[in-house]
């Protein structure tokens, strides 16, 4: 039984495990990267198999016009279980109607997030980080 918390204590180890074991490219092993990422989200659902962490949705938001995704993560162990597609659904309830969610995509992702509700989008741009 997977159980869903928003804004739910966790440690950068804890997300260190969850980024490497589901194949999402992020600063693993930089623990205080990792840190900042935790404290300065705005939004952050989890979910967790007893006290193991198996996902993440962490979200950047202004609560009224937009809402950045910026980590959808799931365990590969518990992948194609419907525990991505909760977290996004928790995550929009949690903004609402009226708030644009949005999100930049891995390459191998292209094909999953149309499944789950998404549109894609022609019109974005980026200014890459130097690492």
């Amino acid at each position: 039984m997977i159980e869903y918390k928003l804004n739910t204590t966790i440690t950068p180890e804890e997300l260190s495990q969850l980024f490497k074991v589901s194949g999402i490219k992020r600063p693993a092993d930089d623990l205080p990267r990792l840190q900042k990422m935790i404290d300065n989200a705005d939004l952050t659902f989890t979910a967790w198999d007893q006290e193991k962490l198996v996902g993440i949705a962490r979200a950047i938001t202004d609560f009224s016009y937009c809402c950045y995704l910026s980590d959808l993560a799931v365990d590969q162990n518990y992948q194609k279980s419907g525990i991505g597609k909760e977290l996004v659904r928790l995550l929009q309830e949690e903004i609402g109607e009226e708030v644009t969610l949005l999100l930049l995509s891995s390459p191998t992702a292209m094909e999953y997030y149309p499944r789950i509700g998404f549109e894609k989008a022609e019109n974005g741009f980026k200014i890459m980080r130097k690492r």
